[in-house]
């Protein structure tokens, strides 16, 4: 079987339940497994590379209203490589490939590919994505073998807060993944933050993230506060982090003054919609609460600032 994969996320899976060798086609993004770097890339993007926050923001509501996606195939690839599968996303048509645009692309092709689409919104979501994959490409074994073990790894988190985190001594958690705008992460983020021991005190649970006023933030006054910004890595968010220092009351903020502001590489960790998830969660869970959560071996510790 010949996979393109148009979605970093999916990628990653696809590579978890030992596919690594049909993937024939990745997205732009796709970085992870390192294997996958060098794989023919069938999307380009509209985003300048030297885009600010404030700009990149401006790209991505001039196409919500527009409805055009700043990301495209390329069709010239596509046509190459004749993937028999294409995994896609319907979830959100301006951060991937519109699923109107991958659906006309796979009817072009002469062997018509199979495509699915992958939407999920909380953690469950993730792990019946996995599965779904499975399912397309015979490899149901080795998905719930995947499955078996990020579960395994989550129920230690859950375990550990359950037994060792009193409810009513839990810190609360504001968790942004966009500074300029700040935007509060929804989806999953928010079940992460309660697993790992916190309380989420801005959160969408399981509903997509949107702008929240910095004064909604500074009025919730958090005990700590989690930067993760999707699609950016550790050096790229700490550059977004000069602009959140010149937000007014910052500096008062209770999770400033104690030293609890943390960062992590937002565009490997908690973005992605893949196994790495359970990794964010150890992350976090590691972060809120060292001495009950052992960060495993392999994983950096979010920065403290």
């Amino acid at each position: 079987m010949k996979i393109i994969s148009l979605l970093p996320s999916a990628t990653e899976i696809i590579c978890s339940i030992g596919l690594e060798d049909q993937l024939v086609g990745v997205t732009h993004e796709c970085d992870y497994p390192p294997a996958v770097v060098d794989l023919p890339k069938v999307t380009t993007t509209l985003i300048p590379k030297d885009a600010t926050s404030l700009e990149i923001d401006g790209l991505v509501r001039e196409r919500l209203e527009t409805e055009k996606a700043l990301y495209s195939l390329n069709m010239d690839v596509l046509n190459e490589l004749q993937p028999d599968l294409i995994v896609t996303q319907a979830l959100c048509d301006v951060c991937a490939v519109a699923e109107s645009e991958v659906q006309a692309a796979a009817c072009s092709l002469p062997n018509a590919p199979q495509v699915i689409n992958l939407e999920p919104f909380s953690l469950q979501d993730v792990f019946d994505t996995i599965e779904l994959v499975g399912d397309a490409t015979g490899q149901q074994a080795a998905a719930a073998a995947t499955l078996a073990n990020l579960q395994q790894r989550c129920d230690a988190v859950v375990r550990r807060s359950e037994e060792h985190i009193p409810t009513e001594g839990r810190p609360r958690v504001a968790f942004l993944e966009w500074i300029d705008p700040p935007f509060n992460a929804g989806h999953w983020t928010p079940e992460l933050i309660e697993m790992a021991g916190g309380i989420d005190c801005l959160g969408s649970k399981h509903q997509p993230s949107r702008t929240t006023p910095w004064e909604s933030l500074v009025a919730q006054n958090p005990d700590v506060l989690f930067i993760a910004l999707c699609g950016f890595d550790l050096q790229r968010t700490l550059a977004d982090i000069e602009i959140l220092k010149t937000f007014p009351g910052y500096s008062e903020l209770d999770c400033v003054r104690n030293g609890r502001v943390y960062v992590t590489d937002g565009n490997a960790y908690f973005s992605r919609s893949g196994p790495r998830l359970v990794d964010s969660l150890e992350i976090i869970a590691h972060a809120l609460h060292p001495d009950v959560h052992p960060l495993p071996d392999g994983l950096s510790a979010a920065l403290t600032l």
